[in-house]
């Protein structure tokens, strides 16, 4: 039914029971009212109940990744730049 149907319900059953006057003879419409308010009371607690119980938390494991580490060095051995390239992998990957 949801939430916007439920309340709808409830003003309606409530304009039924506190604020219509008629006479109908053989329906009485206050008791209409008041069981249309305990229609939406009962679909807004269902659509409560069931909203609550499909909110999950997530747990996410942390991705590891396996990446190549390339760092350019860039020494300086007596006035001269030294250009070095140097990979670091870890242990127990092929080449």
């Amino acid at each position: 039914m949801g939430i916007g149907g439920s309340i709808f319900l409830i003003a309606l059953g409530a304009i039924f029971a506190f604020a219509v006057e008629a006479d109908l003879g053989w329906l009485n419409l206050s008791v209409v009212g008041w069981v249309l308010m305990l229609a939406g009371v009962a679909g807004l607690l269902a659509t409560l109940y069931f909203w609550n119980s499909r909110r999950r938390t997530v747990v996410a494991a942390p991705v590891r990744e396996e990446r190549v580490v390339a760092d350019r060095v860039v020494p300086v051995q007596d006035d001269q730049v030294m250009r070095e390239y140097r990979e670091v992998r870890r242990p127990g990957h092929p080449v």
